[in-house]
């Protein structure tokens, strides 16, 4: 697209098509078009599954779909992201619903329709407040094993379908014990159509990937269902579809009110499971197009993307990768293709929504194994954890376990506290590495990474790798007890390199105070090395400094040992 500048004007910098739509090409036209009808046949299965894991009518997929497709390429600055319903977000939204509301009923969908507006309310005061770091509450680690438990979870959900038994059980493990228990219940009909269509899209899955195998399978299901009464021999389809668009309208703020415990969490879940996956994917595409794109902005336009989905009955939404990749690979090149998936989508509302209607059970929930297989269970992520963090990989586990034992959405929660554990836990622990002098240079690196490293008798050089405040003075101030300690011959200076801390609170202030007291107290003079003027600046309100004095503070480590050994004469830093 051809760059602009752009303009101050509110509406241009709140609906970035203003910008962009003026300076359309057509030789983009055909590419976009072909991008938004190859992700129709991946959207309109999808969407009737997303639907079905959060416990609604099929038809309030589509309708979700529809409003999002339209809606966030008005906001948004990737030119390639799809947003619509997808199965995690769906499955976190189904759980809590599902705890308060009757599958398939009104409440139900009362109940969505308020979570993905709340959720876009989330959003949006987000963006205003350019909050985009929220997304870091979940590590990539526990994220990765949160959605392999979600998939499980999915998997074991939609087993019931396949053999045309009944759900029970509080969690995934109850549920996949009952559903063993409830085998010999198993309706062969249901169970043959089940397997026949997963059968069918692992075979387009392996030797024609790029087929749309899903909708085709829909379709198929929908055929048998009219040819064969499939219906009349116990196998069970969706339910009625009606056919339109759907209605404006407020969800029921009493029946809401009564459940705010289920909607809030609810929404804070799909708000920050959403959100890093959604920005990865555009900053993905981003880079692979070489374009920008803005993060609060893209913020904004997820949140009124749900928040206009949850007023047109719809479900929350997300920026889909999967989508996202088929609607590129085919030449989509702006936000039009997702305008114009859209438009397909409102169109299968009004003129295919009530053949929805004979698409069989078993049908759709193969289609939603066969998507979470290839979707959500992704082994390499973990392998990768496994081999490389063993700290990350069972924390990943556990939040994989949590989903499984406690839920979906408490699988959020238990997501988000064991992410700031391991926060807390890297940021109280920083690395304190011994420097030592590399050979004929006055550069300083780790002894443990380069033992060659000279050091010198009754010196030791530290380097201190992290901010310092109250989680972390104590550990400085034990770990330079310990050298001191361990040290032969004794230690007459120390050198404490602070090039790799950026905060210094109070507290941490105060422990240094105390170290530089102690080390005199015990005749061991104490240098700082490449101190950030930030730093230094809190160290002198503090009245460190004073203490300390500004002829102890050097520019490199170098010219800090040299001082202490007497080479050179300290001076002003």
């Amino acid at each position: 697209m051809t760059a602009t500048k752009k303009p101050r004007n509110f509406l241009y910098r709140t609906m970035p098509i203003l910008e962009w739509l003026p300076h359309y090409r057509r030789d983009w036209l055909a590419g976009d078009i072909v991008g938004a009808l190859s992700v129709w046949a991946l959207s309109v299965p999808a969407s009737l599954a997303g639907a079905a894991i959060a416990g609604l009518p099929v038809q309030h997929g589509l309708y979700a779909a529809a409003v999002a497709t339209l809606v966030y390429p008005l906001f948004a600055t990737s030119r390639h992201i799809i947003t619509a319903p997808g199965a995690a977000l769906a499955a976190i939204v189904g759980a809590a619903v599902m705890s308060v509301a009757d599958r398939g009923s009104d409440e139900a969908v009362q109940h969505v329709a308020a979570i993905a507006l709340l959720a876009g309310l989330l959003y949006i005061v987000a963006a205003l407040l350019k909050m985009g770091w929220i997304s870091n509450f979940l590590s990539e680690s526990v994220l990765a094993g949160f959605v392999f438990g979600v998939g499980i979870s999915l998997i074991i959900s939609q087993a019931h379908w396949i053999t045309g038994t009944t759900e029970t059980g509080a969690n995934s493990w109850q549920k996949l014990a009952n559903w063993f228990q409830s085998l010999p219940d198993t309706n062969l009909v249901t169970l043959t159509v089940g397997l026949i269509t997963l059968a069918f899209l692992i075979v387009l899955r392996i030797f024609v990937p790029k087929f749309p195998g899903a909708l085709v399978a829909v379709a198929l299901g929908i055929g048998a269902e009219l040819a064969l009464g499939l219906s009349n021999s116990g196998v069970q389809l969706v339910g009625t579809v009606p056919r339109g668009l759907p209605e404006l309208a407020l969800p029921n703020i009493g029946l809401i009110a009564d459940n705010l415990p289920v909607v809030i969490p609810a929404a804070a879940g799909a708000l920050l499971v959403a959100l890093p996956v959604s920005l990865a994917a555009a900053r993905q595409f981003a880079a692979q197009y070489h374009y920008d794109v803005d993060a609060d902005q893209e913020m904004l336009a997820q949140g009124v993307a749900n928040a206009v989905s949850g007023l047109f009955q719809g479900m929350a939404v997300a920026g889909l990768f999967s989508q996202s990749s088929v609607s590129s690979a085919v030449g989509a090149r702006t936000q039009l293709a997702s305008i114009a998936l859209g438009i397909l989508l409102i169109l299968a509302l009004v003129f295919l929504a009530p053949i929805f209607s004979h698409v069989p059970e078993a049908v759709l929930a193969a289609v939603i194994i066969m998507a979470v297989i290839f979707g959500l269970l992704k082994v390499k992520p973990m392998q990768r954890l496994w081999h490389l963090s063993r700290t990350e990989f069972w924390l990943a586990l556990a939040a994989l376990l949590g989903v499984l034992t406690f839920g979906v959405l408490q699988g959020v929660l238990i997501g988000v506290g064991l992410s700031l554990l391991w926060l807390v836990w890297r940021t109280s622990h920083p690395a304190m590495p011994v420097l030592g002098r590399m050979p004929d240079s006055k550069v300083y690196h780790s002894l443990e990474r380069f033992p060659e490293s000279e050091t010198h008798p009754g010196l030791v050089v530290i380097r201190f790798d992290g901010p310092l405040f109250f989680a972390t003075c104590r550990g400085l101030r034990d770990r330079i007890r310990e050298l001191i300690a361990d040290a032969d011959p004794e230690v007459k200076g120390i050198v404490l390199d602070m090039e790799g801390t950026n905060i210094i609170d109070l507290e941490g202030s105060d422990a240094l105070h105390q170290v530089l007291v102690e080390l005199r107290a015990t005749g061991i003079e104490l240098h700082l090395a490449r101190t950030k003027d930030g730093i230094v600046d809190r160290m002198e309100q503090h009245g460190v400094l004073g203490t300390l004095g500004r002829n102890r503070l050097f520019d490199y480590v170098h010219e800090a040992v040299e001082a202490l050994m007497g080479k050179a004469r300290p001076g002003e830093g």
